[in-house]
């Protein structure tokens, strides 16, 4: 009997396989009276062999057979050589039968997602490592917030460093704090780049964001975008500067998930030489923290925890009470639904119904349908608003499935129409 994955992966297709039941014959051979059906080489339904004859029904996803195959480009279309057998199907939904991971950047197995992590870490390592023997950078320089993005970019270039025999006070963390900024995120910082063994410096920019105020005739009591982005301009252009004084390159710190929401500033945290997060999603970013935490001493491990306990934020509003005044999943919504919708959009191209009713699905319990379409809206529309910022990205290293690249897998014109999108959405 043949397996269905080899020939369903091998064409990128469903395979239904029916074979003869048992007590059919005895002359030669014994059936086993089997019925399975899969699809691009996985099993969704089949009968147990010898004990039970009858039929299997699944639903089969033809939308994300043909995303597959469009990626691929061994597909052609041949006029030829086949017949077209006309039938009629009644139309009507389909029931969810599989099951959908609400995480599908982060291997539910404990032991594939710390093989995923390590991998991860290296290909991170690895790129960076290229970039630096290739420039001939004698420093690589790092705003460090105290943050996960952050962390995890100067646990990166930790490793390339290594890679290299190179020693570690040749990375410059540097730590800006402004009129967000907390006492914890900033000690966070100071102790990570202690724990790691790297050059630290600390640049409060307050003063030369207040001049900057004062010539472009910003009022410090407006807390509008320009107060906000103002900091983070002013943060590039310190880096920008040291990497310059030191013979380095400046390592990006934004990650994946930020890039499709156009959560950065424009030529602010959005800029840097080297973008080591460029493709890692945020859930993955704490994944792949964590993973460091467990194989870290016992004073960086700590660290690190406290840094994947501290909410996600940019600090750019003034703390309140000496805490994070600004959580960012409060603003653009949860990045666990963020990370879904892209997954789902880029990697298989589903429309936003799909996407819609796959969520629904996979976070039943943890947000209802009106909640799952609320921020679906707010992630189309801030998607196709923000191309224009990943049009210009930095180069980094792609390390799964999905990337935003101009130059790898993501074509996409800056001034593309979301209208259909919405239309689409609003229909649910």
């Amino acid at each position: 009997m043949p397996w269905p994955g080899r020939p369903s992966r091998s064409i990128v297709c469903a395979y239904a396989y029916a074979d003869a039941g048992y007590g059919e014959s005895t002359t030669d051979m014994v059936f086993c009276g089997r019925n399975l059906i899969g699809e691009n080489g996985v099993i969704l339904a089949e009968t147990d062999s010898l004990t039970q004859n009858g039929t299997v029904t699944a639903v089969i996803d033809l939308g994300r057979l043909e995303a597959e195959r469009l990626r691929m480009n061994t597909f052609g279309f041949s006029g030829d050589g086949f017949a077209e057998i006309g039938f009629g199907l009644e139309i009507a939904e389909t029931p969810i039968e599989r099951f959908v991971d609400p995480h599908p950047f982060v291997p539910a197995d404990k032991a594939e997602l710390g093989k995923r992590c390590e991998e991860i870490l290296t290909i991170q390592a690895l790129g960076l490592k290229k970039r630096l023997e290739h420039t001939g950078a004698k420093s690589a320089v790092i705003g460090l917030s105290g943050g996960l993005d952050s962390t995890l970019a100067l646990l990166v270039t930790a490793r390339a460093f290594d890679l290299l025999g190179l020693d570690r006070k040749g990375i410059l963390a540097v730590t800006m704090p402004c009129f967000g900024t907390t006492s914890r995120t900033h000690n966070n910082a100071l102790t990570l780049s202690r724990a790691l063994g790297t050059d630290f410096m600390e640049v409060p920019i307050e003063n030369a964001v207040r001049l900057h105020f004062y010539d472009i005739g910003q009022s410090e009591e407006d807390k509008d975008v320009t107060y906000e982005n103002s900091q983070a301009r002013e943060r590039t252009q310190v880096l920008m500067d040291l990497a310059n004084k030191t013979g380095g390159l400046v390592v990006g710190t934004g990650d994946l998930s930020e890039l499709a929401m156009g959560w950065a500033t424009y030529n602010g945290d959005h800029m840097s030489m080297y973008g080591v997060n460029a493709s890692v999603p945020k859930t993955l970013v704490r994944h792949l923290t964590a993973y460091a935490a467990d194989g870290a001493e016992p004073a960086l491990a700590a660290c690190l925890r406290d840094i994947l306990d501290t909410p996600v934020s940019p600090e750019l509003l003034p703390p309140e009470d000496g805490e994070i005044s600004q959580q960012t999943e409060d603003i653009i919504g949860p990045y666990e639904l963020h990370d879904f919708f892209l997954y789902y959009m880029l990697r298989f191209g589903y429309s936003p119904k799909k996407i819609y009713r796959l969520a629904a699905a996979a976070f039943e319990g943890s947000y209802d349908g009106k909640t799952v379409k609320k921020w679906l809206g707010i992630f189309i529309r801030r998607f196709f608003a923000s191309q224009f910022k990943r049009s210009c990205l930095p180069d980094g290293p792609k390390v799964g499935s999905v990337a935003l690249s101009p130059r790898g897998d993501w074509r996409m014109p800056s001034d593309a129409c979301r209208e259909l999108w919405i239309k689409e959405l609003e229909e649910i």
